[in-house]
């Protein structure tokens, strides 16, 4: 994650390049319920970072890396795609387990997003460029301001330019964690 940019303008074909690898994400039932914000416009840049306060941020001597972004791109999902495509013969029809949000163990609404998301960071990455998060939850007023439909939730901007130097985040203090992969069990020991 990277939260500081030069002024440098990203490449209308590269940005092309990264969209187009971000919309080949999964989709759950191929649903399609993924949809992007892409915003290049310096004054709507700027709306966002004060939704986000970034004020705030920069008092605590951090770069102003969403105004300075010169991409943001939103990342929304729309659960009722999936919804109404799990209500289709094909899925279990109107009546299958699918249908109703309750029906989803796992709401995959949620995980083609981070999918997405996913692709963006690393596309953004793969075309010489960098990229950060910044979670939706807290830009209350993000869907007016883009005009976002009701039923369409944004999860979060990703931010795209050209990488400048950056403060370290004291997150990372924190170090690695070494228990995350486990292979064959989750604890060996644990085997019969």
């Amino acid at each position: 994650m990277v939260r500081n940019y030069s002024d440098a303008p990203v490449d209308d074909a590269a940005l092309d390049r990264i969209l187009e690898h971000a919309l080949r994400s999964p989709s759950a039932g191929f649903s399609q319920g993924i949809s992007l914000v892409v915003i290049t416009d310096d004054s709507t840049r700027r709306a966002i970072a004060a939704l986000a306060d970034e004020p705030a941020y920069l008092a605590n001597g951090f770069d102003p890396w969403i105004s300075r972004a010169p991409v943001h791109v939103v990342v929304c999902v729309r659960k009722d795609a999936y919804l109404e495509r799990y209500r289709e013969a094909d899925k279990g029809g109107p009546d299958g387990p699918s249908a109703r949000e309750e029906g989803w163990p796992v709401p995959y609404w949620w995980v083609d997003a981070g999918a997405s998301m996913m692709l963006l960071l690393l596309a953004a990455v793969d075309a010489g460029l960098a990229a950060g998060f910044l979670g939706a939850h807290g830009l209350d007023r993000l869907s007016a301001l883009l005009g976002i439909p009701d039923d369409v939730v944004p999860i979060g901007v990703v931010t795209i330019g050209h990488p400048a130097p950056d403060r370290r985040s004291g997150s990372l203090d924190r170090g690695r964690r070494t228990d995350i992969v486990h292979r064959e069990r989750w604890d060996p020991s644990s085997a019969d």
